[in-house]
């Protein structure tokens, strides 16, 4: 170690001339005021380039003048010798891009008469060193100048510099040559830069590696991920298994996602990419699991709180999702990995046990509710018919919701009988009304009293509901749309109370709103049908979407021509009822005092009142009589005609045609989502007892090689006919206790779902003197059996 190295410092040597610091210094001028705002922005800096390449100015820093004497002694090198003999930045960074050791020859002897070192800052480009920039100008996977510029950085003693320099500009920050030689996919350079020290947990941290808009590659960081998230099994292998520095699979990024978080990042549900990520996931799996028994990698939750699986559900990576849930290993030493254990096969019958945890809605912030409430999921409908979540909503809707439901429908619709029994025997007079002691009197008053608390259970609710799930606004108007419709109804209610109690008589317009809406709310219920529940869909579907736009729309016309209307037409004299002709009296004999008062264009409510009736086919013209500019009022009802009644009107017919054609393809899944939503908000109301009464599943201890491995598992069975003789060699009655390498070499010949059981019926069926036969005609009959199944 150097002097300098002891104190915690280190001086580099300079030997440039004073006109090469001249140039730099008028080069970092420039650079400071372009980032100062002073000039043009400085382009970005990019990670490689074979075009001349901007360089980053010397930084300021205390250095050996070498040249500080020359001139006083008399032994000043003529320039362009010395030029010749130089190794600058630029001349190395040309030499390893060209791949040209021969330019390189006289570096460690220069290097060393010059006291300098590779990992110098004169040799750094924002962080890139020369070993970077030979890295990524690779040659069928070669590049003859990193062995050498590794070897001559050992000679020179800052071997472990050189090969952990990383990237310092903003946008690459972090980077090293590990991670540019494993995106390179040059396994060979990976292990040497092990082997010479390099850091196997450096994080490349820029810009360019974290998710953002534009373009970037967000890959976790770490070099281990990185290997994992390009489909490099043998450098994955490497580096968790070298002897130098295994790479810790628990670690984690700037966003707290460890290597299998990476890999659910980069999933695109598409064959190709699937298969290769989950082959991926379970390989890091394994290999972990054997080196470290006791860490549960799958656990580790990132930032946001989720674990590889629930990101997996969270960003609608269906492919994974699907294999982590129905993952299962029949190795012994690697059976514990599973979530899916199959416990019996009889045919085409698979029984099969399914890991609850993370998965039930029982437990907070489980896969179940980040499905159920993420409107902004895709594939979330298809996500939740995958098992065993589809089999878990159908039992939790059979054993308490469906009841629980049914009881709310009748509790609700005795609500909306006495609140209209009540509202239709309302008093006259002015409010709030004085107490009948008389039996009809109590009544009224307790049918007023059961719709506050109603009313107030449905205001309360509602908070709650959106406090717990903090909806955003698309997830409010796409699944909340009746929970929309309840607070509204409580609010509207609650408003009618308070005018009440105040003695204003405008308490019964907010009361006969709220009166039609809980009417309305009662379509809420008809989920609990699938028939129903469709047609539900399908007018949410068509008011949400298709009804919304056109009135939008339509409003724009109509008080843009009303307010044109208006404007246009001036009010005619007013005339006595005697002046009218009597064919024009339509009620009868006038006064001769009385005067007759018609509707005027000149009010905007009337006008807009009246333009909406020609919408819809009820216009009258009687009332232009007398007005001046009639010509310009036709053309302006002509052209409100056109663009309201035949092209808004016809337009909205085919909008709702083609939503009712839409929603029909997955009206199912849209039932089966808002009804998994009303299972999971039946359910957070239950009291804790309840909830853990009705829990899903039950406790199985699977006996893997962890021990006592006891897990909540729900049980699903399934019929398959496609694979019922594909996977006999590996199921066992027992899962856990039995392996499939310690079956006796007798019981193979007849693998049968209850070996020993089946195995006595047919040794019993066998006599010695034909034996082979009926063996013979075992197989044909079950060779002809799996023809017709196929």
């Amino acid at each position: 170690m150097d002097k300098s190295e002891m104190f915690g410092f280190s001086l580099e040597a300079d030997n440039r001339t004073e006109a090469e610091k001249s140039r730099q210094k008028a080069t970092k001028k420039d650079g400071l005021v372009s980032a100062l705002g002073l000039g043009q922005e400085s382009p970005k800096a990019p990670m490689d380039t074979d075009y001349q390449e901007e360089m980053e100015a010397a930084k300021p820093q205390i250095r050996f003048n070498l040249n500080f004497d020359k001139g006083i002694r008399g032994e000043e090198e003529h320039s362009r010798e010395r030029d010749s003999k130089t190794f600058n930045i630029d001349r190395l960074f040309e030499a390893v891009a060209n791949r040209d050791v021969e330019k390189l020859g006289c570096l460690h002897p220069y290097l060393r008469q010059n006291m300098k070192k590779l990992s110098d800052s004169l040799y750094q480009s924002y962080g890139k060193t020369a070993l970077m920039k030979a890295l990524l100008h690779l040659k069928d996977g070669k590049n003859e100048t990193v062995e050498l510029l590794i070897d001559i950085s050992e000679k020179m003693g800052d071997i472990k510099e050189f090969v952990n320099s990383a990237y310092t500009n903003s946008y690459y920050k972090g980077q090293t040559a590990l991670h540019i030689a494993i995106e390179r996919r040059t396994i060979s350079y990976v292990k040497l830069l092990v082997s010479k020290g390099a850091d196997v947990h450096a994080k490349a941290c820029g810009i360019f590696f974290k998710p953002h808009d534009g373009p970037n590659f967000y890959f976790g960081e770490l070099p281990l991920s990185l290997a994992a998230c390009t489909n490099q099994p043998d450098v994955v292998d490497f580096l968790m298994e070298n002897e130098c520095q295994r790479a810790d699979t628990k670690l984690t990024d700037s966003l707290g996602n460890t290597v299998l978080h990476a890999l659910v990042v980069v999933a695109d549900n598409s064959k190709d990419n699937t298969e290769f990520i989950t082959n991926m996931y379970d390989r890091i799996l394994k290999t972990t699991a054997k080196l470290h028994p006791k860490l549960k990698l799958e656990d580790i939750e990132n930032d946001k709180g989720l674990t590889p699986l629930k990101m997996a559900a969270k960003t609608g990576k269906i492919g994974l999702f699907s294999h982590i849930l129905k993952r299962e290993f029949q190795e012994s030493h690697t059976k514990h990995l599973s979530r899916k254990f199959t416990e019996w096969v009889y045919g085409p019958v698979h029984c099969s046990l399914y890991d609850l945890a993370s998965v039930d809605s029982y437990e907070d912030n489980s896969v179940m509710e980040i499905l159920v409430y993420g409107s902004d999921i895709p594939n979330r409908h298809e996500m939740l018919q995958r098992e065993p979540l589809s089999r878990l909503l159908e039992h939790k809707w059979k054993t308490f919701a469906g009841r629980m439901f049914f009881f709310n429908f009748l509790v609700y619709f005795l609500y909306l009988i006495i609140f209209t029994v009540v509202a239709y025997n309302k008093k006259e007079g002015k409010p709030p009304f004085p107490l009948e002691r008389t039996t009809m009197g109590y009544l009224y008053v307790s049918g007023q009293l059961l719709m506050a608390l109603a009313n107030c259970y449905f205001f309360f609710i509602g908070i709650v509901d959106m406090r717990r799930k903090r909806p955003k606004l698309q997830t409010l108007l796409i699944d909340g749309y009746y929970e929309i419709l309840f607070f509204v109804q409580g609010v509207l209610f609650l408003v009618s109370a308070g005018l009440y109690l105040s003695g204003r008589p405008e308490y019964l317009g907010f009361l006969v709103l709220c009166l039609a809406l809980s009417w309305v709310n009662l379509l809420y219920f008809s989920r609990g049908d699938i028939h129903m529940g469709i047609y539900s869909i399908m007018i949410q579907k068509m008011i949400l979407s298709d009804i919304l736009r056109f009135l939008f729309v339509y409003v724009v016309f109509l008080f843009g021509f009303s307010a044109a209307v208006v404007t246009l037409l001036i009010e005619p004299p007013k005339r006595n009822a005697t002046e009218i002709p009597k064919k024009t009296r339509l009620y009868g004999p006038i006064d001769e005092d009385e005067e007759c008062v018609k509707p005027t264009f000149r009010s905007i409510s009337y006008t807009t009142l009246q333009l909406f009736k020609f919408t819809i086919g009820m216009g009258d013209m009687e009332f232009t009589q007398g007005y001046q500019y009639k010509e310009i009022f036709y053309v302006l009802l002509i052209g409100y005609i056109i663009l309201t009644y035949i092209l808004l009107l016809n337009m909205l017919i085919a909008l709702m045609n083609r939503t009712v054609e839409k929603t029909a393809m997955e009206s199912t899944s849209i039932w089966k989502l808002q009804r998994a939503i009303t299972i999971l908000d039946m359910e957070k109301r239950l009291p804790c007892c309840l909830r853990k009464s009705l829990r899903c599943g039950v406790e199985k201890n699977l006996g893997t090689a962890l021990g006592d491995d006891r897990r909540r598992c729900f049980r699903v069975e399934e019929v398959n006919w496609n694979k019922w003789n594909i996977n006999l060699g590996k199921i066992n009655e027992d899962p856990g206790c039995w392996d499939r390498a310690q079956q006796p070499a007798s019981d193979t010949l007849l693998n049968t779902p209850n070996r020993a059981s089946r195995g006595r019926s047919w040794r019993g069926f066998f006599t010695e003197g034909s034996r082979r036969r009926q063996w013979q005609t075992y197989q044909t009959t079950e060779t002809s059996l799996n023809t017709t199944s196929v």
